[in-house]
């Protein structure tokens, strides 16, 4: 059991050690995590593992958990604008690249229409973990940031939907499969949307003991989610994302603990699915997939996602340079490997060879398309000098005061800079009682200037702190004068 531990434990430093690797070659850590799996397989070290029911069982809860920190980490106010753009790539835009991709295979390789549709549909997803890991280290406008974000936190829904379907025997005629696609979308919604809010209502009003206990109850919360739309039959994707994201934009307490407990957690998701994903791979078998995946992959990336982008923005403010960015940015990862065991597990004839195919695909066009995003955004001319938020506001409760103390970095495009404290025009129970400035904290009065960078603490009244709250944003937004120009 110890050498097993410490073999564990010397894995997962390794992986660690990679990211910063991988981060300087502009490729998703996730290559290098397959790359330990095959590794450790039963081709080169030995370890076996060929239980594809166990990898989609834990492959589909380590997504659960990656779709859900990409939901806390997301912010409505970005979402609002591009959420129709989204959800139309999320769903039109799968049914695009489904089909096109379906006619590919079917051409390519002589597969039958529903085996071929089976492949489209595997394929058809981006994948969060990539588009988070790579798009976070560009400075890119924050529009196509947040677009190309949640397509990948809603795109998951539809296909495992579409992919479980065509692999069960028990679906017959496409009505059938449209009404489960309807149930499961419209069940999987109301369930996030209601565990959602009971959450944010649960967790401003808990007090508990300790700091380290609300970034746990977050994410079980966001997790019992995904289990009772799973238990519903419907889609738990899209159930822990919704919840996610009202758990993410509510005005809850530790909020940078919860933020960084979320990010610390699905990194070790990531590095557990990937490395688990290449132990269920035999490298032996690879080489033969490799010519199918070079076809159908091409299929995927220059003709079925960019006319998916194109049939999504129609009538939408989207240039010709976003879109073909957009395209490029489709990147597919852990999630369509996943998906590939779905039909392993069902039993389906040929279900082997797809995993294969799909294995390779992700690892070689992962290695063509990532690397190329960079130099591509700044061809484009997409590059953006800040992607700083304007205003960070975490809160702590002080329980035996009845009150919270509110903790506000003032970020560098935020119109709070050169706002005199008692301009902040806060309630009677609220006061600014300490400034941290270049490492020197201090006492400010009345008449003390805020700057950029400062950490300012503010303490309020547990009954008036969203109120407090607002009042920092909208002055965080529109300088000393908001309140005067209709916003509060």
């Amino acid at each position: 059991m110890n050498v097993q531990l410490l073999a564990g434990a010397a894995v997962l430093l390794v992986a660690i050690a990679g990211v910063r690797f991988s981060t300087r070659l502009g490729v998703p850590s996730l290559l290098l995590y397959i790359g330990i799996g095959l590794l450790l397989g039963e081709d080169v070290i030995g370890l076996s593992f060929d239980d594809a029911k166990t990898a989609r069982d834990l492959g589909l809860i380590a997504l659960a958990v990656i779709v859900a920190e990409g939901g806390l980490t997301t912010q409505w106010r970005a979402v609002r604008p591009v959420l129709p753009a989204a959800l139309t790539l999320a769903t039109v835009g799968v049914a695009v690249s489904v089909a096109v991709t379906a006619v590919a295979a079917h051409l390519a390789l002589g597969l039958g229409w529903r085996h071929a549709a089976l492949t489209g549909a595997v394929l058809g997803s981006t994948d969060a973990a990539a588009i988070f890991s790579t798009l976070r280290h560009l400075s890119l406008p924050r529009r196509l940031v947040t677009l190309l974000e949640a397509e990948s936190g809603l795109n998951d829904a539809p296909v495992v939907i579409a992919v479980t379907l065509l692999s069960s025997p028990k679906v017959h005629g496409f009505a059938d499969a449209l009404g489960l696609l309807a149930y499961e979308l419209a069940v999987g919604a109301a369930v996030g949307g209601a565990v959602g809010f009971i959450a944010v209502a649960a967790l401003r009003r808990a007090a508990l003991p300790a700091v380290g206990l609300y970034p746990i109850a977050t994410l079980a919360l966001a997790l019992a989610s995904y289990a009772a739309a799973a238990t519903l039959h419907a889609s738990g994707f899209l159930a822990v994302y919704i919840t996610a994201l009202a758990l993410g934009n509510a005005r809850l307490p530790h909020r940078r603990a919860t933020l960084g407990f979320a990010d610390g957690v699905a990194w070790l998701a990531q590095i557990g699915l990937f490395v688990m994903l290449g132990l269920l791979a035999v490298p032996s078998r690879l080489a033969s997939a490799l010519l199918p995946a070079l076809a159908i992959g091409t299929a995927l990336v220059l003709l079925a996602r960019p006319l998916s982008v194109i049939v999504s923005t129609v009538g939408q403010s989207f240039g010709w340079r976003d879109r073909t960015f957009i395209s490029a940015a489709g990147l597919r990862g852990a999630v369509p490997i996943v998906l590939a065991t779905i039909p392993m597990t069902e039993g389906v004839r040929g279900a082997t060879r797809l995993f294969d195919v799909v294995f390779v695909l992700v690892a070689v066009f992962t290695c063509v398309q990532a690397p190329v995003l960079a130099p591509l955004a700044g061809a484009l001319h997409l590059v953006s000098g800040d992607r700083e938020r304007d205003l960070d506001v975490e809160a702590a409760p002080l329980d035996r005061l009845a009150a919270d103390l509110l903790t506000v970095h003032i970020g560098a495009t935020s119109r709070l800079h050169g706002v005199e404290v008692w301009e902040l025009r806060l309630p009677e129970t609220a006061s600014v009682a300490f400034v941290v400035r270049n490492d020197r904290g201090f006492v400010p009065d009345r008449r003390t200037v805020l700057r950029h960078g400062d950490d300012v603490l503010v303490i309020t009244g547990r009954s008036h702190r969203e109120e407090v709250e607002q009042r920092l944003h909208a002055v965080g937004r529109r300088g000393r004068l908001a309140g005067f120009t209709d916003e509060t």
